[in-house]
């Protein structure tokens, strides 16, 4: 084999063993990524249905039903526009109330209620997502322009 047949057998292997990095890479971002939508979105049918993303607001004011045990909790996410209705199975964060900032992550179901997996919480009086800030801002605009 020519010298330069030889090194252009190592380009291909290198740029093989590359592509293949960049897929594995990829693949496993595309299976841990989550996006972030607010429950007017969700209500518009933009969120993603069977698959995975986050949901944040506020919580309803009035809207959390306990079950029994304590475990169970039902509660409605809002921006003051739209509201999701949220199923949780396990222990919600010391600082979860009414009228609080939240941030959820599961899925949507065909029925129109979002099965959490996991519930975020504000950690203190001055904090909100930046994305859950954003949503109910433009949530706010929106609800001004309507008639």
């Amino acid at each position: 084999m020519k010298p330069r047949k030889k090194r252009m057998m190592w380009v291909l292997a290198g740029v093989a063993l590359v592509g293949l990095a960049v897929t594995l890479v990829l693949r496993a971002l595309d299976a841990n990524v989550m996006f972030f939508y607010s429950p007017s979105q969700v209500h518009a049918g933009e969120a993603p249905k069977g698959a995975a993303f986050r949901v944040g607001g506020l919580v309803e004011k009035g809207s959390i039903q306990r079950s029994v045990d304590g475990l169970q909790v039902q509660f409605q996410v809002t921006d003051e526009v739209q509201r999701v209705a949220v199923q949780y199975k396990g222990l919600l964060p010391d600082l979860f109330r009414e009228g609080k900032g939240v941030v959820v992550a599961g899925k949507l179901h065909d029925s129109g209620i979002f099965e959490a997996t996991e519930v975020l919480a504000k950690h203190d009086e001055n904090y909100m997502p930046p994305e859950a800030a954003k949503a109910l801002e433009e949530a706010a605009r929106a609800k001004k322009a309507l008639p």
